[in-house]
């Protein structure tokens, strides 16, 4: 399926993009806003998932971001969707066949850390992706990644550190810490999330993990920031409701976005 995907889009566009950016809740309106040279829905590519997640397009958009050719997924699927692991990452192996190197994850999340406040954006360092299934269980392709992948420096570290760079001379406060990806739809419960904070995570979510795990087993630099869009359940006593999670992303997208832009003009750069 991976190769009639593949052929399909070729058939439409011979784009070959550096980079492959997931945006998260909020930053959807970004992909408009790039110097678009092709739009691809995901409905009109064989076997392709479809993102049913509000506010989220189901396109791929292919253009450039200054001088840096993109390939951006507005709109990514969550196995909350009743997808299966393998469909979920099938996104992912489908852009690095597409040419792209670098996997630039966003998202919104969930602060666990009791030094984060709601609005900051946090520099994804490493992850726990232990609770959910693995996309990468079953018979290996060989094409596509070595059975046994390392993990020790999943998001990047030199990526990581240009992120941070980038945030420190466009004066945007940027946080470092570890994500946890619970399966979802439901947020957590307090108990959960006093499991996940003695567990060491930092931010918690419903994506951006298990795409971290299969970007870096077929090769791709990952790096990832979080949103935080609320205060996690227990460190707040305010019930969370994804009104207040869009309302937040809302908020802060015009820094999310220069922070996501800048970025990707420095890797682009070298």
């Amino acid at each position: 399926m991976l190769q009639k995907q593949l052929e399909y889009i070729r058939s439409i566009t011979d784009f070959k993009p550096q980079v492959a950016l997931i945006l998260g809740s909020g930053l959807g309106a970004l992909a408009d806003e790039i110097d678009i040279v092709k739009t691809i829905d995901y409905k009109d590519i064989p076997g392709f998932p479809i993102s049913t997640a509000p506010s989220h397009k189901g396109r791929f958009v292919f253009g450039f971001i200054g001088k840096a050719k993109v390939v951006i997924m507005q709109g990514r699927v969550h196995l909350y969707e009743g997808y299966t692991p393998k469909e979920v990452v099938s996104p992912i192996f489908l852009m690095r066949k597409l040419g792209a190197e670098v996997l630039f994850l966003t998202n919104a999340s969930g602060g666990i850390n009791k030094d984060f406040s709601i609005g900051d954006f946090m520099i994804i360092d490493d992850h726990i992706s232990s609770f959910i299934p693995s996309a990468l269980i079953g018979k290996n392709d060989d094409s596509i990644g070595t059975r046994f992948p390392d993990m020790s420096d999943v998001y990047n570290s030199n990526l990581c550190k240009l992120i941070e760079d980038t945030a420190k001379e466009n004066n945007i406060d940027v946080k470092k810490g570890v994500y946890i990806q619970l399966r979802g739809p439901a947020f957590e419960t307090k108990a959960e999330i006093r499991m996940c904070k003695t567990l060491g995570a930092d931010a918690v979510g419903m994506s951006t993990a298990i795409e971290a795990q299969a970007g870096n087993y077929c090769g791709f630099k990952v790096c990832g920031i979080s949103c935080i869009t609320n205060l996690a359940c227990g460190i707040s006593d305010r019930p969370i409701t994804s009104e207040e999670v869009n309302e937040t992303a809302n908020r802060v997208a015009g820094s999310f976005k220069k922070l996501v832009i800048k970025s990707i003009e420095r890797i682009a750069n070298g």
